[in-house]
C-alpha cells in the first residue's frame, strides 16, 4: 500500500519512531536521558532511507573474536553471548518494520583481522569465529543480518598484508591520536577502556605488572588507529549506513552506542565474556571465572554454551 503522508513530513516522524525504538539500548557514559531530536546525525541518515522507501541499513563494527583470556571466556567460537546478541539486532529491524515496511538491516562489520595481532588472537581463530557466526545467522534464520570482513575487501591476501594495507591507506598518525586523546574526554575515556581490556586479555604475561600495563598502553593506540582505519574503510564500501558503536558514545556523536545484552558495565561485549542465564530468566554477561561461580556450565551441539545460575547454596 502506498505511503500517503506528505514527503516532507514522513522522514521526520517515522525516523523519530526509528530512533526511539534505539534509545532504550543506547550505550552511553552520559547519564542525562535524550529524546530522538538529540541524534540529528542518525536522524539525517535514517530520513535519507525513508526518503528512497529503502530499508534502514546500520553497520555495526564489531564481534572480532574471542579474548584470548580463558578467564574471561568459554573458548574461541561464538556462544550464547553472541547468539542473543545476533537475535536482539534481528529483532530490533522487525521492530522496525512493524513500523516503516521496508524494514532494516544490520551489517556486522567483524573486525578480528584488522588489530589480531595487537590483540594476541591468532588469524586461524579469527576466521573460524567470523565464519561461525555466519553459519549462526543462517541457521536461526536471521535474514536481516549479514557478515562484512576484510576478506570481502582484501580478498585472499596474506592477513599481515591486509592490515599493512588498511593502516597506512586510512589509519591516523600516532601523534595526531595522541594529541586527541589529550584534548577529548571522550577519546581517552576510549584509550583508557581498550588499555584495560588488553590488560585483562593477556593471561601468559611473565614481566612485572607495570611493563605490561606500558605494553598496553602502547598497543591500545595502535587498536585504535586500525579501528579508525577500518571505520574509514566501512564508510567507503557503505557510505550511506547509520553507523552503530559497542562502544559507549556520547548523545548526539556521529557513532550510536548500542547496548546488545545487560552487562555490569558499558563496555562488556559477548567476545569478552559469559553469558548467564539467571534464574528468574533474564540474561547478563560476566567473565567465565565469575559465571562458574554461579551456576553449572550448558554444553550445546558438544560446545560449552553458557552457564545456568543455580541457588546460592
Amino acid at each position: 500500500m502506498p505511503l500517503t503522508t506528505a514527503p516532507d513530513t514522513l522522514p521526520s516522524r517515522i525516523g523519530t519512531e526509528i530512533l526511539n525504538l534505539l534509545l532504550p539500548h543506547h550505550r552511553t557514559s552520559d547519564r542525562t536521558p535524550a529524546t530522538a531530536e538529540a541524534f540529528p546525525h542518525q536522524l539525517r541518515h535514517i530520513s535519507a532511507f525513508l526518503s528512497d522507501d529503502s530499508p534502514v541499513v546500520f553497520t555495526l563494527p564489531g564481534f572480532p573474536c574471542k579474548s584470548p583470556n580463558p578467564a574471561k571466556v568459554l573458548g574461541h567460537l561464538p556462544d550464547q553471548g553472541e547468539r542473543l546478541s545476533l537475535t536482539f539486532l534481528n529483532t530490533l529491524c522487525s521492530e522496525i518494520e512493524r513500523i516503516y515496511p521496508p524494514g532494516a538491516r544490520v551489517i556486522i562489520c567483524s573486525d578480528g583481522h584488522v588489530f589480531g595481532d595487537l590483540i594476541g588472537v591468532p588469524d586461524g581463530h579469527i576466521d573460524a569465529y567470523a565464519d561461525d557466526l555466519r553459519i549462526q545467522i543462517g541457521w536461526m534464520g536471521l535474514h536481516r543480518l549479514s557478515v562484512f570482513d576484510l576478506r570481502d575487501v582484501l580478498g585472499d591476501l596474506p592477513n599481515d598484508a591486509k592490515r599493512t594495507h588498511i593502516h597506512e591507506r586510512y589509519a591516523p598518525t600516532l601523534e595526531a591520536l595522541r594529541a586527541e586523546t589529550r584534548a577529548d574526554a571522550h577519546a581517552l575515556a576510549l584509550y583508557r577502556g581498550i588499555t584495560r581490556f588488553l590488560v585483562e586479555d593477556t593471561a601468559d604475561w611473565t614481566g612485572t605488572r607495570s611493563a605490561l600495563q606500558r605494553a598496553c598502553r602502547q598497543r591500545a593506540y595502535g587498536v585504535i588507529q586500525r579501528s579508525r582505519a577500518w571505520g574509514t574503510l566501512i564508510a567507503e564500501h557503505h557510505p550511506c549506513a547509520v553507523r552503530l558503536s559497542i562502544h559507549p558514545q556520547p548523545i548526539g556523536a556521529p557513532k550510536f552506542g548500542i547496548r546488545l545484552l545487560d552487562s555490569p558495565d558499558a563496555w562488556t561485549t559477548p567476545w569478552h565474556s559469559t553469558a548467564l542465564h539467571r534464574r528468574d530468566g533474564t540474561w547478563t554477561l560476566l567473565p567465565h571465572q565469575q559465571a562458574v561461580l554461579r551456576g553449572r556450565l550448558i554444553v550445546q551441539d558438544g560446545r560449552p554454551s553458557h552457564f545456568e545460575e543455580t541457588p546460592a547454596a
